[in-house]
């Protein structure tokens, strides 16, 4: 399996899904990480226009999410309503989390224990 983290060093999440310069790709195989690898992430533009799902057309968080496409699961601190509809409607599984680094976190969902924070979801 593969998990994307939202990052911009590496190490701690990112706080907005749509601002994150980078992915931070970790695969996991009998519960051990196996291999990571960054990858560029398009990030937020500032004025793009947030269509839902099936509107029509390739929305900014769509284009975000296609280089992750392999990945079953996007962790973040945050993110908005569109992205978060894109990445489902895609089959990857967004959790948002309050916790700070990518092991952390990885490690957490990995032992079963890494709840979805719904409430980092922005409405707006």
């Amino acid at each position: 399996m593969k998990i994307a983290a939202v990052t911009d060093d590496g190490v701690t999440l990112h706080s907005h899904f749509g601002q994150a310069t980078k992915y931070e790709v970790v695969t996991i195989e009998n519960g051990q990480v196996v291999a990571r690898e960054q990858r560029a992430k398009p990030s937020h533009q500032h004025g793009a226009q947030h269509l839902n799902p099936g509107s029509g057309g390739d929305t900014h968080a769509s284009g975000m999410a296609h280089v992750i496409l392999d990945c079953q699961v996007l962790l973040a601190r945050g993110m908005g309503q569109p992205a978060y509809d894109t990445l489902s409607s895609a089959g990857i599984q967004p959790i948002l989390t309050e916790k700070q680094t990518i092991d952390e976190a990885v490690q957490a969902y990995v032992r079963g224990e890494l709840t979805h924070r719904a409430e980092r979801i922005h409405h707006k």
